[in-house]
């Protein structure tokens, strides 16, 4: 008769997703309750996006649908049919930084590095509609990004530094920020 605490699920058909991840179509049968983070870390091999709270409070799972800010732990893979995602393996040009990637790098605003992936995408799609936010619009674009690590000082001073070389600036790390006061 079997055990009546044990409920077997029939397996949910999958369905067929095509999307654009990081500029390359592509395509890949997925289970209809998968998460985008779950499709784009099990199906499609990109770890980048992380996993962190899984409800949607820590940004670290941060991705951009079609240029914003989206928390893939929330939303479907089948939801984002036809639709163009961008994982922080996307924000590379080949062998060349990302001016956001580079800006961290050299002032080591990446500590363990765990929530980097999400805040570098939140910040990129904040420069792509200000190039030239003030601090206070950093910090407030920012905000749903968790980092356990550091104090964000390092982090704001980051997205300062990559928006100025953006604009074309000839822009240097202020000393302090590099060796401290």
């Amino acid at each position: 008769m079997g055990n009546p605490l044990v409920t077997l699920t029939p397996s949910l058909p999958k369905s067929l997703l095509s999307l654009e991840v990081n500029g390359e179509r592509v395509e890949c049968l997925v289970a209809p309750q998968k998460t985008l983070l779950e499709v784009l870390r099990e199906d499609l091999q990109l770890t980048g996006t992380k996993h962190g709270c899984e409800l949607g409070e820590c940004g670290t799972c941060t991705v951009l649908i079609d240029g914003v800010p989206i928390l893939s732990c929330l939303e479907l893979g089948v939801a984002c049919e036809n639709r163009s995602v961008t994982t922080v393996e996307g924000l590379a040009a080949g062998a060349e930084l990302h001016p956001l990637q580079h800006a961290f790098a050299e002032l080591g605003a990446a500590q363990c590095g765990y929530c980097t992936p999400g805040i570098l995408l939140t910040a990129k799609a904040l420069l792509e509609e200000n190039p030239a936010p003030a601090r206070p619009e950093i910090v407030s674009a920012l905000g749903g990004n968790l980092c356990r690590c550091t104090g964000y000082v390092k982090i704001y001073e980051a997205v300062e530094l990559a928006a100025a070389r953006m604009r074309g600036e000839a822009a240097e790390p202020k000393r302090e920020s590099l060796y401290g006061h």
